[in-house]
């Protein structure tokens, strides 16, 4: 069987082959919601430095950058705005965190910026809602 290899900086895609639907469309849902924040990112003149970065301690949905500022942006997509603001729960911040740290050691540079840890809220028919600081990294 052959393996299917994404270029560098590609979107990962789930892998070919019988997935369930439910999971295939909150998967796309997700892709797009982390566009359109991306995009609302841009346009209040952040510069996005990755999506989807993954490492051994967490997943960051967007790093993003603006001057001496790195944040680190969780996405949620729901039905409504409230919803999506319920759904960052402790173990996700947790996550993220560690993310974060890893980040920082794999990017030297970095650790001289200020951090922020944001939560972009996306609905349908909705402007997407931009936390800033939503969470620190104190216990």
């Amino acid at each position: 069987m052959a393996r299917r290899i994404d270029p560098p900086g590609a979107d990962p895609m789930p892998p070919p082959g019988p997935q369930q639907p439910a999971r295939q469309i909150a998967f796309r849902l997700g892709l797009s919601a982390e566009s359109r924040a991306a995009a609302f990112l841009v346009a209040k003149g952040y510069r996005i430095v990755a999506r989807r970065w993954r490492s051994v301690l967490g997943e960051v949905d967007i790093v993003a950058r603006r001057r001496w500022l790195l944040a680190f942006v969780e996405v949620k997509a729901r039905a409504t705005l409230d919803d999506a603001a319920e759904a960052v729960v402790p173990q996700q911040r947790r996550r993220i965190i560690g993310a974060a740290q890893a980040w920082l050691a794999a990017h030297p540079d970095d650790v001289g910026c200020d951090i922020r840890f944001d939560v972009m809220l996306v609905a349908p028919r909705r402007i997407p809602r931009h936390i800033q600081a939503a969470f620190d990294d104190s216990k």
